[in-house]
């Protein structure tokens, strides 16, 4: 059992930055795949960025073609915690981002955290 908790949303204009934060807590946080999804006004939940388990799949990292080159996820196994650092934010990134964390056929989700991006 995993618990996810996410942080960091907020109000930011076009062009600026945000950081957000997955705390986990409950499990072996290093051993998951952990992901950021986004849920747009009317859309569908979205992968946005995921990274492997650096112990079992070396760490990589994936991201939707719409943030590459703007958004870096990254995760802190000592810290049982996992980023996502936003920059160049458009007003189309805004979104309720979700944590997800991942370990074979079992899989978690945090509570959202709003980002809205807006001038």
């Amino acid at each position: 059992q995993v618990q996810l908790v996410e942080s960091g949303g907020g109000l930011v204009q076009p062009g600026g930055s945000l950081r957000l934060s997955c705390a986990a807590s409950g499990s072996i946080f290093s051993l998951y795949a952990m992901a950021w999804y986004r849920q747009r006004p009317g859309k569908q939940r979205e992968l946005v960025a995921a990274i492997t388990s650096a112990i079992t799949s070396g760490g990589t990292t994936n991201y939707a073609d719409s943030v590459k080159g703007r958004f870096t996820i990254s995760r802190d196994n000592a810290k049982n915690t996992m980023y996502l650092q936003m920059n160049s934010l458009k007003p189309e990134d805004t979104a309720v981002y979700y944590c997800n964390a991942a370990l074979g056929l079992k899989g978690y989700w945090g509570q959202g955290t709003q980002v809205t991006v807006s001038s």
